[in-house]
């Protein structure tokens, strides 16, 4: 008779697993917006539509497609482990919910309308053989559009931040 053998893995780890790398990989790079931004502004402003373009796909094709694994992971481990009740998972929906709305309903579209901004405000400053009269002097549209899409950043950072210290903190209660 051949033993019986258990998995090394149960399949709800797995899925953990699997809810915990899309949270990183879909949401680690908001944090990282503010010193590429920043960075870029001081080193070569003329990056700075392909920055922005950058982050529009960068929320299509990596935030939004984490953020669905996120919840779909989500939803199994809640059920699985009978925790729907919990504050921590109706925080973890409530969160999927704004982050999904102000990612694809303000984010996205905004960076796209600024990189076009952007591009205007630097051809208004080139000058015939490549260089710039000044260092990139941005119009008010495009500052406070920044400034909204900036804010709107921080307020996803937030929300990334108090989902994982609910899960962490009462996950495992």
């Amino acid at each position: 008779m051949l033993p019986v053998l258990a998995p090394a893995v149960a399949f709800s780890d797995l899925i953990l697993a699997v809810h915990i790398l899309a949270g990183v990989i879909g949401f680690g790079v908001v944090f990282a917006y503010p010193l590429l931004f920043t960075a870029a502004a001081r080193m070569d402003p003329s990056v700075t539509p392909w920055l922005l373009r950058t982050r529009q796909r960068v929320g299509r094709y990596l935030v939004n497609p984490g953020l669905l694994v996120v919840l779909l992971a989500g939803i199994y481990l809640a059920s699985a482990e009978h925790h729907w009740g919990s504050f921590f998972v109706q925080w973890g929906i409530g969160a999927v919910i704004v982050i999904g709305a102000i990612e694809g309903s303000f984010t996205i579209p905004r960076a796209g309308r600024l990189a076009d901004i952007a591009e205007r405000d630097l051809a208004a400053t080139a000058v015939p053989g490549g260089g710039r009269r000044t260092t990139a002097t941005w119009s008010p549209e495009y500052v406070a559009g920044f400034r909204a899409l900036s804010i709107g950043g921080a307020l996803l950072a937030l929300i990334v931040v108090v989902t994982v210290f609910l899960m962490a903190t009462h996950a495992g209660a």
